[in-house]
């Protein structure tokens, strides 16, 4: 992988590191915090599924398409979700950020708003990329509204795109945020973290 390298990041006592089988514990116990499989929405492993799940991120590491990374509590060592890079495209300086899913203690706090800080000052100041993306599904509402607050755009939808868990068909919203727009955005999500009543699990809006 020449554009996107392992690396770990953090900040806020959150830690973003590249994810190994070292982690297969950790990610089992996160993605029991509120069953977080039974959501058809989601891509979170199985208890059963979770070495697959690293396997195929390994894998993909291999094949320079994605970067996964374990998001760690520093404090504790804790395991709290996992989130990555995805569709690396080296020659137009994109990548999108995905496949993002944290244990229910985590969700509504500071943590999402810490690791796109993480990986959007990475993206766009360490590897110079020109676009950042995500992708959801049309029917998590949740994702949508959070991807929104960022200040990214909502590029469109693309109908019947990929399969669901449960073997239904998706559409998916994408999005996008550009290198010009990053100034404006990392402005918002430092003073949403900065802010006093941010805590180790407060809510900072994200």
């Amino acid at each position: 992988m020449t554009f996107v390298k392992p690396t770990t990041l953090a900040a806020h006592g959150i830690k973003l590191v590249p994810l190994t089988l070292d982690h297969e514990p950790g990610l089992r116990a996160a993605a029991a915090d509120g069953e977080l499989w039974n959501l058809r929405i989601t891509s979170v492993p199985a208890p059963e599924e979770t070495r697959g799940y690293i396997d195929i991120a390994l894998k993909s590491l291999e094949e320079g398409l994605r970067l996964a990374f374990a998001v760690i509590e520093e404090a504790s060592g804790t395991v709290l979700g996992s989130t990555s890079y995805h569709d690396i495209l080296p020659a137009e300086r994109r990548v999108e950020i995905g496949a993002t899913w944290y244990a229910k203690r985590a969700q509504r706090t500071h943590v999402n708003t810490t690791c796109k800080l993480l990986l959007l000052r990475h993206a766009f100041e360490t590897l110079g990329c020109n676009v950042v993306g995500w992708r959801t599904d049309n029917f998590n509402f949740a994702s949508q509204r959070a991807i929104e607050r960022l200040g990214a755009k909502k590029d469109g939808v693309i109908r019947g795109h990929k399969l669901r868990r449960d073997g239904t068909i998706r559409d998916t919203v994408m999005y996008s945020l550009h290198q010009g727009e990053w100034p404006e955005v990392r402005a918002h999500l430092n003073d949403l973290l900065n802010r006093p009543s941010v805590s180790e699990f407060r809510s900072a809006g994200a």
